[in-house]
């Protein structure tokens, strides 16, 4: 027969298992509405940018389920060390993923306007979902991280970053030239340039999912990893 200590153990197992399901559920319906926005940006389907906006809910009514869960854990289980920086870190990934599909909503928002009748095709709208894929991948791969406690694999992401910052330049700096010669389309490059500011926080909050990530698997913040690796260089 079983341990009284040994069920606990794995009970917890069995409620951090559910912890990483609904984290990998709800980084699912993120990566998935940021591809659909896109897409739904570039072809101009308004019915494909409602679904996203629709699916949301879908995304926020997962994370109040995980925060209960969390909850239940720490009442039942009192997590130590280890344990409790994993429910920590998934109850702040769930909160971070929200905001992305939050992001990818407002992209959705935006399809109508940018091709609203009449307005002139701008060539960045075709770029966009390049930044878009990049932006889901840094989503996917963070969540991979968590999902596998890999501290090398988050730092990956948080180095890719940069990446995603310098496609937003890129395309700022595209948006503003173009716009300025061609002043009739000044709204719907401001429609544009919220999507790529939209693109880009998604990357900074992948960012963060993969700090939350590293400081989860080792103890240690990401910034101060970085920092020794370059003094010691």
């Amino acid at each position: 027969m079983a341990s009284g200590h040994e069920h606990t153990v794995k009970a917890f197992d069995q409620d951090i298992s559910q912890l990483r399901a609904l984290i990998s559920q709800m980084g699912g319906l993120a990566e998935q509405a940021i591809y659909d926005a896109m897409k739904a940006l570039q072809r101009g389907d308004e019915a494909l940018a409602r679904t996203v906006r629709k699916k949301d809910k879908q995304i926020d009514a997962m994370e109040a389920e995980l925060e209960k869960l969390v909850v239940r854990v720490i009442a039942l289980r009192a997590p130590m060390a280890d344990d409790l920086r994993e429910v920590i870190a998934a109850l702040k990934i769930a909160a971070v993923i929200e905001r992305i599909g939050d992001y990818a909503k407002n992209i959705a928002k935006r399809v109508p306007m940018i091709h609203a009748e009449g307005e002139e095709r701008i060539e960045a709208v075709s770029i966009l979902p390049a930044m878009g894929q990049l932006a889901a991948d840094m989503v996917r791969n963070a969540l991979d991280a968590f999902s596998a406690r890999d501290a090398k694999a988050a730092a990956e992401v948080h180095a890719s970053d940069t990446a995603l910052d310098d496609f937003y330049d890129s395309i700022f700096r595209t948006l503003v030239t173009f716009m300025v010669e061609n002043p009739r389309t000044i709204s719907q490059v401001a429609h544009l340039l919220f999507v790529a500011k939209n693109l880009e926080r998604i990357g900074d909050h992948a960012t963060n999912v993969a700090e939350m990530v590293y400081f989860a698997a080792t103890g240690h913040y990401l910034a101060e990893a970085e920092a020794g690796e370059s003094s010691g260089s």
